[in-house]
């Protein structure tokens, strides 16, 4: 397995890939150029494993100068249990660490139960699911 940071050349594999995986939604966020951007902005913080040339895991990290924030943390069904997102997971968290960031989020959508299952797992890593916080949001399409 080959473990690199995620490139703009990685992006069209990246959303095929995510739509493989249960539970896992995708939005106009995660069209080629807002995730182009995303990539620039954030540097070295997302990444992606590779079996054979072909996309097996991913997971997306930046921040906002003050918290990090991860998304796509999904790894090919064949391939779970082998540590991967384990190790793209710390990837981003050192490269979180390494920007400053000392609190980083994750967003998990409710339906998503195997996604929930691996953060309540990773509880003994101190993650800890946030019952005290609603999330808001908006389409800003149309304001630019």
């Amino acid at each position: 397995m080959n473990f690199r940071p995620l490139a703009d050349s990685d992006i069209e594999a990246a959303r095929q890939f995510w739509q493989g995986i249960p539970g896992l939604g995708l939005s106009s966020a995660d069209s080629p150029g807002p995730l182009s951007r995303f990539l620039s902005r954030n540097p070295g913080l997302s990444w992606a494993c590779f079996s054979d040339g072909q996309m097996i895991g991913t997971v997306l990290s930046g921040h906002d100068g003050r918290r990090g924030f991860l998304y796509h943390l999904a790894v090919a069904e064949a391939f779970r249990g082998r540590g991967i997102s384990s190790e793209l997971l710390q990837r981003a968290l050192k490269g979180l660490a390494d920007s400053e960031i000392e609190k980083v989020h994750v967003f998990v959508l409710a339906e998503n139960s195997c996604g929930l299952a691996f953060w309540a797992a990773a509880a003994r890593y101190g993650w800890s699911r946030r019952e005290d916080v609603l999330v808001f949001s908006r389409n800003n399409e149309g304001l630019g």
